[in-house]
Formats: structure tokens, C-alpha cells, sequence
């Protein structure tokens, strides 16, 4: 079942350059001809956000998208996923 999750995209890995990373096989054939998105979770934290975090040490919360395009580093969008067997894992359906 789809949801929707809010990121942050912190590494892109294109289509091209998949065979060039260390990935998990089930992950690198999800991955067959599409990019590969590492994400925080909840996007760009605020300033208080951070400061918070870095006191409770409560660590980002990230997670690999894998979609058929890909924002630029940095950017943040939203999109509907569907979670897959590996964990921290999502297909992207749609980009909203």
C-alpha cells in the first residue's frame, strides 16, 4: 500500500554509475535503469531541529528511494512510495 513520505535528497547514484557502487543485489535490480536516492527522512531539518537532534544524539533517519527521475542533491520533495522487502527501502509510485 502506498504512502507518502517528505525528503531530502543527500546522494543521487544515476542509472549509469549503479555497477559502480557496493549495493545489495535485490537493491541493484530494483534499480535496473533508474536512479538510486539517498534520503532524509522528513526533509531539511530546521535549525532548532538539528540542535536538538545533536544533544539527544538521536541520529538522521535515512532512506534509499529508487525513481524513475531524480531532483538534485539538496532538493526536497514529496512522493508516494511503496515499501519493499529490504529495509529502508522504497519504490517511488509518483512525485507530488
Amino acid at each position: 500500500m502506498p504512502e507518502t513520505l517528505h525528503t531530502q535528497v543527500l546522494a543521487v547514484v544515476p542509472p549509469e554509475d549503479v555497477d559502480d557502487h557496493d549495493l545489495q543485489p535485490a537493491l541493484r535490480d530494483l534499480a535496473d535503469s533508474r536512479y538510486v536516492l539517498v534520503c532524509r527522512k522528513g526533509g531539511a531539518p530546521s535549525w532548532p531541529e538539528r540542535i536538538k537532534s545533536f544533544l539527544l544524539r538521536d541520529p538522521i533517519e535515512a532512506i534509499t528511494l529508487v525513481a524513475d527521475d531524480a531532483p538534485a542533491e539538496g532538493e526536497e520533495f514529496t512522493a508516494r512510495v511503496e515499501e519493499t522487502e529490504m529495509v529502508g527501502v522504497y519504490d517511488v509510485v509518483s512525485v507530488e
